[in-house]
């Protein structure tokens, strides 16, 4: 057959294949056509990725692109460019303001934006540099019913149910907003991702609420509601939620990654499921970057290099319960991201201002959506 589009010869990585060797990928009819040697010789389209790795298209699990919408919105094609082929926004539109989200950013975008639908009528519509209100503090935001009608009605571009507990996102709310919430994605059938910050409520108290397939994000953050413990293990409640079946995603963000905590979890073989950014105006300028920035970091703190491919692939796919996405599987969706693994001195800091020099980073060289190449680094 006649393929669109052949990327010839790179390092290609698929962890949901098991696949990691040099040989090439190819697209037709925007999808994943095969994976195999020798296939340029059919091509429309050849890109030589000759010393690049190629992966499918990275997933960012924890992203805020309601750009112009919200205030911590940022401009979703910065991330695309940054290796991104599905970026998944986290809570920014609630149910008041979802179909704004949808119209002017979502549908228009030519990235895939799949989104956790804010439990919060208004989401997070009070976060920038002057002003921070916790939009779950005021549990008269709370809006479930409005979340179950919007969540039924936009299940193509919905993928669970978003909210935020802790003293800075709930105030004296507590556990109130969670338990709405978990009423809200029963009802309509999708998983939770709850924010975690310092308490009330602690992180075991939230950790008992949740149920397999649901999401834990800032799962490695600093000290307090940390999943490490005082003598250097991982913390009794942290282990039983993920023989339970609770995902756990970094959401780096400005102040909920902590190398200290990724330290005592990998040296207790907890790594996480799920590697993103929580990239938002506050942090994109650093702590957090972008995605590759953040699996960059876990490649230095030890990490192998297809683990870390894997927890930006195919597992934020399976939380978002959509296996067409992150894997090259014939018939699966065009997408890919070539990368670089380059040797040099770098310097990275947590959000705890801690600062980590590595000599190794990955950088975005190529993106291929819909089984075209849509940028070039």
């Amino acid at each position: 057959m006649a393929f669109d589009l052949v990327l010839r010869g790179g390092r290609v990585i698929d962890p949901s294949q098991s696949i990691d060797r040099v040989t090439d990928v190819a697209f037709a009819g925007g999808r994943v056509a095969a994976i195999g040697d020798g296939l340029a010789a059919d091509a429309r389209s050849v890109e030589d990725a000759a010393g690049l790795i190629v992966t499918p298209g990275l997933i960012d699990l924890h992203t805020h692109v309601y750009w112009g919408g919200t205030s911590l919105g940022v401009d979703p094609l910065i991330l695309a460019r940054g290796g991104c082929t599905t970026l998944a926004d986290t809570g920014s539109a609630g149910p008041g303001n979802y179909r704004g989200f949808l119209e002017h950013v979502i549908r228009p975008s030519p990235v895939r934006i799949l989104a956790y639908l804010n439990v919060s009528f208004a989401g997070i519509y009070g976060f920038s540099k002057r002003i921070m209100v916790g939009e779950s503090g005021d549990l008269r935001l709370m809006a479930p019913l409005d979340a179950v009608e919007v969540a039924l009605a936009n299940r193509d571009t919905l993928v669970g149910i978003k909210v935020r507990v802790g003293f800075n996102a709930s105030g004296n709310s507590g556990l109130v907003p969670l338990d709405i919430a978990r009423q809200v994605a029963d009802r309509v059938g999708l998983p939770m991702m709850v924010h975690i910050d310092v308490p009330p409520p602690t992180l075991p108290e939230v950790l008992a609420r949740m149920r397999p397939g649901d999401i834990l994000t800032h799962c490695f953050r600093p000290f307090p509601n940390t999943p490490a413990t005082s003598d250097g293990k991982v913390h009794p409640a942290v282990t039983e939620a993920r023989e339970r079946g609770i995902i756990f995603d970094i959401g780096h963000g400005m102040g909920s990654f902590s190398f200290d905590t990724a330290r005592v979890m990998l040296a207790n073989g907890f790594p996480p499921d799920c590697i993103s950014s929580d990239v938002h105006a506050l942090c994109i300028d650093g702590p957090a970057f972008d995605l590759v920035t953040t699996m960059s970091k876990f490649i230095c703190l030890g990490m192998p290099l297809a683990e870390v491919i894997h927890a930006a692939t195919e597992r934020p796919a399976h939380a978002m319960r959509r296996p067409d996405l992150g894997t090259f599987k014939p018939g699966s969706a065009g997408d890919a991201t070539l990368l670089a693994l380059e040797e040099g001195q770098f310097a990275y800091r947590d959000s705890t201002n801690a600062e980590l020099t590595v000599r190794l980073r990955l950088s975005p060289r190529g993106v291929v959506i819909g089984g075209a190449m849509w940028h070039r680094a």
